[in-house]
């Protein structure tokens, strides 16, 4: 079965293009393309309830954390999040950063959509709007980790 093609999702400057949403075909994993521009603000750290997530680096360097480990990630390398673990993404370097994220079971594309239309508000985000999407989908913020604190986030939740 051919999955669906979805549009891409734009947060802020991330850009999330799912290719196989598993909410939809009932697959129970989803899969998608995570790009990441130099300097972009990224969510906080945060851990998801319900999900396993694998990152694999296509293209550029992706610095990845997942609790207490921090790897610079390059074409190539891959990082698992157990469910629960707390995890970051950002992309201090030069080039951008495009990553296969395999999510299972998966949090599906409609998650990233309303994240999208919380981030994207004129004005800004508002941080209690984004806890509620959150946590309706089983995602949790965290403190920010050490290595995570120069970076920009979406939304000041910390």
């Amino acid at each position: 079965m051919q999955p669906q093609e979805q549009p891409v999702v734009k947060i802020g400057q991330l850009e999330v293009r799912y290719l196989m949403d598993g909410t939809v075909t009932g697959a129970g994993v989803g899969m998608f393309e995570l790009t990441v521009p130099p300097g972009a603000r990224v969510p906080p750290a945060h851990s998801h309830r319900d999900n396993e997530e694998v990152v694999y680096v296509l293209d550029g360097t992706l610095r990845y954390a997942v609790d207490d480990e921090v790897r610079d990630l390059k074409p190539g390398d891959r990082m698992y999040s157990p469910r629960g673990s707390v995890h970051a993404f950002s992309n201090p370097h030069d080039g951008r950063a495009r990553a296969l994220v395999i999510l299972t079971p998966d949090i599906g594309a409609q998650y990233f959509r309303e994240v999208a239309e919380v981030v994207n508000t004129p004005g800004g985000p508002s941080p209690a709007r984004m806890v509620e999407v959150m946590t309706r989908y089983g995602a949790r913020p965290c403190a920010a980790q050490s290595t995570h604190r120069r970076t920009v986030s979406l939304f000041n939740l910390n």
